[in-house]
């Protein structure tokens, strides 16, 4: 990593790491339980991923049946402990704490870290630091509340013209859009999908990710992961939906009528895990992550039960690398 990155990481980091080298909910699954069943493979980040990786951390098994992935939410307690020794680390709230996260460690040699869930790709390749694995596709749509009297659908031009503060009102009804905080993957997608490099002063920001129970008024529109929004929706992990709706893009839906992913909705992503790029010859990580045959990339039903589509032959891939 060049002294620009180690920088620009560090910067990221603030207070990330505590204690390094010292002792230090409903849903069907959470963080490792007990916390102390530390695995092989420990690994933080997205708050979209969250669910499905911890439900692959409890289906990936080695040659004598031992769970190899360990992933923490990202909320809950401040701190989690990753491995036996040490490792004591702020938790990350979402993607883009994670990977800058990783990278340091990656640096440190500290092992405390082995993969960063993402649910965006690099912000910078021009370097090769970092991979990021592909495992699944998600989309990113809005939502309004049942209640509300706003359009199901609207183009990316008027979402654009909501989250800048240049449309206030729609259809009568005064909005507000809603952000979730700033290390969230599925804000950055949403921005950057819509056009938006900075929002507007009318923007509520700092929401949780893929939440609607902030949705208390008929103008509130904010963004929302399809993956998760359907998962909640079918009762496998908590529903935090209350009552958000999902709405269309161009008038393109985001789900097909049985409710899987709608491929031609314009705001799609890969999910990704991602690793230092000097390990992916790591037998572990290799197995577990590399190439359409690996353990994660095998576990295609559990993916889907989540809401998410399985990538086929390019789940695994190990060509995108850089960093944030």
């Amino acid at each position: 990593m060049n002294v620009t990155s180690r920088a620009r990481t560090g910067a990221a980091l603030g207070m990330s790491v505590l204690g390094l080298g010292t002792l230090a909910a409903p849903t069907a699954h959470a963080d490792p339980s007990p916390v102390t069943q530390y695995r092989t493979l420990a690994g933080v980040g997205s708050d979209t991923t969250q669910d499905v990786m911890n439900a692959l951390g409890n289906v990936v098994v080695n040659g004598i049946g031992q769970k190899v992935i360990a992933s923490w939410d990202a909320t809950g307690t401040a701190t989690v402990k990753t491995k036996p020794t040490g490792c004591v680390l702020n938790r990350p709230t979402g993607s883009l704490s994670a990977v800058p996260l990783l990278a340091h460690h990656a640096e440190l040699g500290s092992g405390c870290l082995d993969f960063a869930r993402s649910s965006v790709g690099p912000r910078d390749t021009s370097t090769t630091d970092l991979t990021w694995i592909p495992f699944a596709k998600d989309a990113v749509s809005w939502v309004k509340r049942s209640d509300s009297p706003l359009p199901t659908n609207l183009t990316a031009h008027q979402l654009k013209d909501i989250f800048e503060c240049l449309t206030t009102s729609l259809d009568g009804v005064p909005l507000t859009p809603i952000l979730p905080h700033g290390g969230s993957g599925t804000r950055q997608l949403f921005l950057s999908a819509i056009g938006v490099s900075t929002p507007g002063a009318c923007v509520r920001q700092g929401a949780p990710s893929n939440d609607g129970t902030v949705l208390d008024t008929v103008g509130d529109i904010a963004p929302y992961s399809v993956a998760r929004y359907t998962a909640q929706e079918k009762g496998i992990v908590t529903d935090r939906r209350g009552a958000a709706v999902l709405g269309s893009v161009g008038a393109v839906a985001p789900r097909n009528a049985d409710k899987t992913l709608n491929l031609a909705f314009p705001f799609t992503r890969d999910v990704y895990n991602v690793v230092p790029t000097a390990k992916l010859t790591n037998a572990t990580i290799a197995s577990t992550f590399v190439g359409p045959a690996s353990k994660v990339c095998a576990a295609a039903i559990t993916i889907t039960d989540h809401g998410f589509t399985a990538l086929g032959t390019a789940c695994g891939s190990t060509s995108i690398k850089g960093e944030y």
